[in-house]
C-alpha cells in the first residue's frame, strides 16, 4: 500500500495535467476556427451590403436622392452613394445583410468613405484609422463601383463600404461561452473525482493502520489475562495448593478476577459496535450531576491512592440537575479519570471541578500527567486512535474511551473539548445543559 499510492497519485495528477493541456489547446484551436469563420461571414455581409447599395443605387434617378429632390441638378460629377441614400437606409441593409447571413443580431460600424489611389498608400478618415487602430475591433473594406458615366474617371472619387465589428474576440468567447463551461465544468468534475479517490485512498491507508494497531492492542489485552488464568489453573493442579483451602480461594480468585477483565474488554468492544449501529438507547431523567461524579471518582479512588497520587475537588455550580443517563454519563466521566490516572507521571494531580454559565453546566477534568502533541490532540476523540509509542503496550487500552466519551457527551446535546500541552498536562471541558432548559423527560435512542 505505501508504495502503490504514491504512483496511483501520480499518474491520476499526470493524467489530469495531460487532460487540462489537450482540453486548452482544443479550446484555443477552436477558438481560432471560429475567428477565422467568422471573418469570412462578415466579409461576405459587407460584399452582400455593398451589393445591394450598388444595385439599387442604378435603380435610382441619377441627379436626386432617395427621398428628396436634387438640389444641384446640373451637377457634373456623378451622384454617390452617399447622395443617394441616408445613413439609416444604408445601416438598415447591412442589418439585413447580417441577419440573412449570419442570422444573429452584431454590433456594428459603417462608414462610406471616399479615397484616391495613390500608389500603395490607402487614405481614408480618421473614422476608419479610429477603429482599425484597435487590436479588438475588425475593419472590413468593400469597394463599390466607380459611378458610370463619370467625365473624369481619373479624378473622380472611388466609394469603399467600411464594416467595423467592435470587440469581436468578445462576441466570439460569448458564442463558445457553453462550450468553455462545458470544458471547464468537466474539469472541475475530473479534479473532485481526483480529490475524493485520494481521499478515499488516504483513509483506508488510515483505516489499515488503526486495523493493524487496534489488533496489536487486543492481542496484548487478552494476551496478559489468558496468561495469568494458565498458570493459575496449573497451579491448583498442584497437590499442595489442592491442600491447602487459603491457597486453593487465592488462585480461583485470580481466575475470577482475570475472567472479569477479559468480560469488561469484550463488553467495551460490543458497546463500540452499538455506538457504530445507533443502538444505545439513553434513559434521560433529571439528575444530579455531582453525585454522578462522585460516584465516578470513588471507582477511580483505588488505581489514584496506588500511585500515590491526589485528588482535589472543587464542585462551585449552585445548579448541577441535569438531564442524564446515569449508566452512560458515569462511564464517561469515569473514562476521563482513568485517562488521567493511565497517562500519569510521579505525583498525579487530578483536579475535578464545576461551575454555571448561562443554561450550561461545566466540568472540568484536569491533569499533570504526560499531556499529547498536537497531532494526538487533533484526533484524541477518533475511534481506535491511540496515540503512537513504538511495540511499547505500557498503558492498556483499545483507544474506544474516549470516544465513546464525546459519543455520549454528544448524546446529552453537550460539547467536549480537550487542550493538552506534552509533558505538562491534559484538560477536558465537558458543557452539558441544565435540565430546566428541557420541557420533558424522554427514552431517547441515540442518533
Amino acid at each position: 500500500m505505501k508504495r502503490i499510492f504514491p504512483i496511483i497519485t501520480i499518474l491520476i495528477f499526470l493524467s489530469l495535467l495531460g487532460i487540462i493541456f489537450f482540453q486548452v489547446l482544443w479550446i484555443r484551436q477552436a477558438l481560432e476556427a471560429r475567428e477565422q469563420q467568422f471573418e469570412e461571414s462578415i466579409k461576405l455581409v459587407t460584399a452582400t451590403a455593398g451589393n445591394d447599395l450598388i444595385e439599387e443605387k442604378g435603380n435610382l434617378s441619377p441627379f436626386s436622392k432617395k427621398g428628396t429632390d436634387a438640389l444641384f441638378p446640373l451637377n457634373i460629377f456623378p451622384p454617390t452613394i452617399t447622395h443617394k441614400f441616408t445613413r439609416d437606409e444604408i445601416r438598415l441593409k447591412i442589418k439585413n445583410a447580417f441577419e440573412k447571413q449570419m442570422h444573429k443580431n452584431i454590433p456594428f460600424e459603417f462608414a462610406i468613405t471616399t479615397t484616391y489611389m495613390m500608389g500603395d498608400e490607402l487614405q481614408s478618415e480618421n473614422f476608419f484609422k479610429a477603429y482599425r487602430d484597435s487590436i479588438n475591433n475588425k475593419a472590413f473594406v468593400y469597394a463599390l463601383e466607380s459611378p458610370s458615366g463619370s467625365i473624369s474617371e481619373g479624378v473622380s472619387p472611388e466609394e469603399l463600404l467600411v464594416i467595423i465589428v467592435p470587440n469581436v474576440k468578445s462576441i466570439i468567447w460569448k458564442q463558445m461561452s457553453w462550450m468553455v463551461i462545458a470544458a471547464i465544468l468537466f474539469t472541475t468534475i475530473i479534479f473532485c473525482a481526483f480529490f475524493l479517490t485520494v481521499r478515499a485512498l488516504l483513509k483506508q491507508k488510515k483505516l489499515s493502520e488503526i486495523k493493524s494497531d487496534f489488533i496489536n492492542n487486543m492481542t496484548h489485552e487478552f494476551k496478559t489475562p489468558l496468561a495469568t488464568i494458565s498458570l493459575a489453573v496449573d497451579a491448583l493442579k498442584n497437590e499442595k495448593v489442592m491442600n491447602d483451602r487459603s491457597k486453593m480461594d487465592y488462585f480461583s480468585g485470580i481466575i475470577k478476577d482475570e475472567n472479569k477483565r477479559m468480560n469488561k474488554q469484550v463488553e467495551t468492544i460490543l458497546q463500540a459496535a452499538l455506538l457504530d449501529k445507533q443502538q444505545i438507547q439513553l434513559n434521560l431523567k433529571p439528575t444530579h450531576a455531582h453525585e454522578l461524579i462522585n460516584s465516578a471518582i470513588s471507582n477511580i479512588k483505588l488505581p489514584v491512592e496506588e500511585k500515590h497520587g491526589k485528588m482535589e475537588i472543587l464542585f462551585e455550580a449552585k445548579d448541577d440537575m441535569i438531564l442524564a443517563d446515569e449508566v452512560h454519563f458515569t462511564n464517561l466521566v469515569n473514562n476521563l479519570l482513568d485517562n488521567a490516572a493511565k497517562y500519569s507521571k510521579e505525583n498525579l494531580l487530578i483536579k475535578i471541578s464545576t461551575y454555571n454559565v448561562p443554561d450550561q453546566l461545566k466540568i472540568k477534568i484536569e491533569d499533570n500527567g504526560i499531556g499529547m502533541s498536537k497531532e494526538t490532540l487533533h484526533r484524541i476523540f477518533e475511534k481506535f486512535y491511540r496515540a503512537h509509542t513504538g511495540n511499547i503496550h505500557n498503558v492498556k487500552g483499545f483507544g474506544l474511551g474516549l470516544s465513546y466519551v464525546k459519543t455520549i457527551v454528544k448524546a446529552h446535546h453537550g460539547k467536549i473539548k480537550a487542550e493538552s500541552t506534552l509533558g505538562k498536562g491534559t484538560c477536558f471541558i465537558i458543557d452539558i445543559p441544565l435540565a430546566k432548559t428541557k420541557k420533558n423527560n424522554s427514552i431517547r435512542q441515540f442518533k
